[in-house]
């Protein structure tokens, strides 16, 4: 292992204007990491990943690499990219199990954030940071939101995320309250009442999107983010059709086959999968079939009745009639993406939301209602890991400014 690393690494140019890093939503500082490895300083090399972005561990198994920093590589032009994320995984794995520093000193300020998701997490790692005292609330009964309730065991192993639960949130004196889900016994007006100066809603999207068409309803009928919850409950059959082409689906048809089912095929509607070419070429290599230009118009006890469609130049679809054909399946996957839960929204004043039921906030995470940030999917919709975090690095500090004004302003 450590081998391939540095043969990786030594291959690494050097940049003095490195793409890898342009490519990289968090800016992670990718040359000066290589540099710092090949120097053999793999514990400065692993401070410098973690402070910059907490889930490094996490990104380095699951960012789409292809279209990040390995796609922007200079050497991906007529050969093989430096593969960054082999020597990432490396590093912060083998520094996290060195990470025993206990919490910093207590500012005396309590923080609230509702949901563990990679936006939930990554603000409570950096505010705890500034010394503040943050409690989690968590609704499911582990720590992860999507990481670990919707991505498989086998892309993103729990026991890392157990492994940020202990060094990352427990040691440096995060709390948790899992099972807890704010807007039933008690929601955000009962935080503020008990002195949380401010509170951060990062509750993802967890409300399947429906394609509303007949049929729906039936009992081999399932939703992705259901499935990949807890797929060791379902009895799927031989034969099961995902409606949906994007990473989830291959995340349910992979996830599938390991479970006993022997065909799988995604149909998409466009002539080629959302999915990035990494997951779909994995899916293909583990016997996942695919059907392109395919609409579903209604779900029979038999199977899904698919319609042809032509793709337009302009993106727009025609349907063409006559072409209505029977897919036969045991049981039928849907995955067309998620939208949010309006738990908090029902139960809260002064928080507005858009179209989609969004959470609206600016530039920095703030809310309709002050002292109220949110980001990563309930704002975002669906996105990626590494572009929660980014965007929750800002949220962090927005929050860290604005509580420290509200004091400024008090005395």
């Amino acid at each position: 292992m450590a081998l391939h690393v540095m043969d990786e690494a030594n291959r690494c140019l050097g940049c003095k204007n490195p793409q890898c890093q342009k490519g990289c939503p968090i800016d992670t500082p990718i040359p000066e990491v290589i540099r710092m490895l090949k120097a053999g300083e793999l514990d400065k090399a692993g401070r410098l990943l973690f402070e910059n972005n907490p889930l490094t561990t996490v990104c380095s198994l699951i960012c789409n690499h292809e279209q990040q920093c390995e796609g922007h590589c200079i050497l991906g032009k007529k050969g093989a990219p430096v593969h960054f994320s082999t020597i990432e995984q490396y590093i912060s794995s083998t520094y996290a199990t060195k990470m025993v520093q206990g919490p910093h000193p207590s500012n005396g300020m309590k923080v609230a954030i509702v949901g563990s998701g990679p936006a939930g997490i990554t603000i409570a790692i950096l505010l705890a940071r500034y010394g503040y005292q943050v409690t989690i609330f968590e609704g499911m009964d582990k720590i992860g939101g999507i990481l670990r309730y919707g991505i498989p065991e086998f892309r993103l192993p729990k026991a890392v995320l157990d492994d940020i639960q202990y060094r990352h949130l427990e040691l440096k004196g995060i709390k948790i309250r899992p099972n807890t889900r704010i807007g039933t016994a008690f929601g955000v007006d009962e935080l503020f009442r008990d002195g949380y100066k401010a509170i951060f809603i990062g509750t993802g999207v967890w409300r399947a999107n429906t394609l509303g068409i007949k049929g729906e309803t039936f009992g081999n009928v399932h939703y992705a983010i259901n499935y990949l919850n807890n797929p060791d409950v379902y009895k799927l059959g031989e034969r099961v059709i995902v409606i949906g082409a994007g990473n989830a689906a291959m995340d349910v048809a992979r996830t599938a086959m390991r479970h006993g089912t022997r065909y799988v095929t995604c149909f998409s509607l466009s002539k080629k999968v959302a999915a990035s070419q990494y997951e779909f070429s994995y899916a293909q290599l583990e016997g996942v079939e695919f059907e392109y230009n395919k609409k579903p118009v209604e779900i029979v006890d038999e199977g899904v009745i698919f319609r042809d469609i032509i793709e337009n130049e302009d993106g727009s679809f025609t349907e063409v009639e006559g072409s209505d054909t029977l897919y036969p399946a045991d049981s039928i996957m849907i995955s067309i993406s998620q939208g949010p839960q309006n738990l908090i929204v029902n139960s809260t004043t002064g928080l507005n939301t858009n179209q989609r039921g969004l959470l609206t906030v600016d530039e920095c995470g703030r809310t309709s209602r002050p002292g109220i940030f949110a980001s990563g999917d309930v704002v975002n919709g669906a996105r990626t890991v590494v572009e929660a975090v980014a965007y929750s690095k800002r949220v962090a500090e927005a929050m860290h400014e604005y509580i420290q004004s509200t004091l400024n302003a008090k005395e």
